[in-house]
């Protein structure tokens, strides 16, 4: 049993990586037909509706002073994230946007250490950046190593993993009494309406449903991203920072890199031996950053 505990957050990890790392796929089908704007708000609406019954069941469990952490945690690693992503997806290419993805463990780090006197081990510092090359390594192999279109909307990705990593640090510290579907349901549900909010108000996305050939459709796409990639993997990414660290959990973004991959070759992508070589710096300094 002990040995199940053990190997469980690596399982997490693992399921995790396969969840978002698919998302990026789910958001370029949701964009052929919706504003970058609106399937970020749709994801979240759907994601909070998703999720409202659970929150309801869990808010037994909120006390006053919870609910502006919850708010304060929906914003920074759900809501904004959600539609930084969206915008610059629609700008960037995917090889630099699954690149500057992997910053989450660096802005994890300093985000810990800035704000939360967080010490770290030099070998969690090398096995980031192990990681990180590993990252690059394996991007550069799948563009045939032409990055392309790196402009002022690669700072979105940016500024997003900075939130996230913030956000990894606020729940382990500033929320340690709430169990991870508590903080996920109820944090999502929280900041749900100022997507509906953005969709009725500023948007005129109904009318694309019966104008424009294949809306449903996309709104599928967009429908499984809120369910899978919002409501299941943030649980599944908020368990894990309460099962292990921020660190741990961060390097979500190192793994999802090889889904990417594997989703590669069964499309008929030809693997090379560069491939091998980032993969194994990967899962390489995954190991070194969270060696006890």
């Amino acid at each position: 049993m002990e040995n199940k505990n053990k190997a469980l957050p690596a399982i997490l990890l693992v399921i995790l990586a396969l969840i978002w790392g698919t998302s990026f796929i789910l958001m370029k089908k949701g964009l052929v037909v919706f504003s970058p704007g609106e399937v970020a708000a749709l994801r979240v609406t759907v994601a909070g509706i998703i999720l409202l019954p659970l929150a309801v069941f869990k808010w037994n469990e909120i006390k006053t002073s919870h609910i502006s952490k919850l708010f304060l945690s929906g914003l920074l690693g759900v809501f904004i994230p959600a539609f930084l992503f969206t915008t610059a997806q629609r700008h960037i290419d995917s090889s630099v946007a699954g690149i500057l993805n992997t910053l989450s463990p660096m802005w994890t780090m300093i985000m810990g250490a800035v704000f939360y006197k967080q010490i770290f081990k030099r070998a969690s510092v090398l096995g980031i950046i192990i990681g990180l090359a590993g990252t690059v390594m394996l991007m550069l192999s799948r563009s045939g190593g032409n990055i392309s279109g790196i402009n002022l909307y690669c700072l979105l990705i940016v500024l997003a993993c900075a939130f996230y990593g913030f956000n990894l640090n606020y729940i382990k510290f500033n929320i340690p009494d709430l169990r991870s579907l508590t903080i996920t349901s109820v944090s999502v549900a929280l900041v749900a309406p100022l997507g509906a909010i953005y969709l009725f108000w500023f948007t005129d996305f109904t009318s694309k449903f019966s104008a424009v050939p294949g809306a449903w459709q996309a709104f599928g796409y967009i429908a499984l991203l809120a369910l899978m990639s919002t409501a299941v993997a943030v649980s599944i990414f908020n368990m894990l920072v309460k099962m292990t660290t921020p660190l741990f959990a961060s390097t979500v973004t190192y793994i999802m890199p090889l889904v990417s991959v594997m989703w590669g070759v069964l499309d008929g992508e030809q693997l090379f031996f560069t491939h091998f070589i980032g993969m194994a710096a990967i899962l390489g300094g995954v190991y070194l950053a969270n060696r006890k």
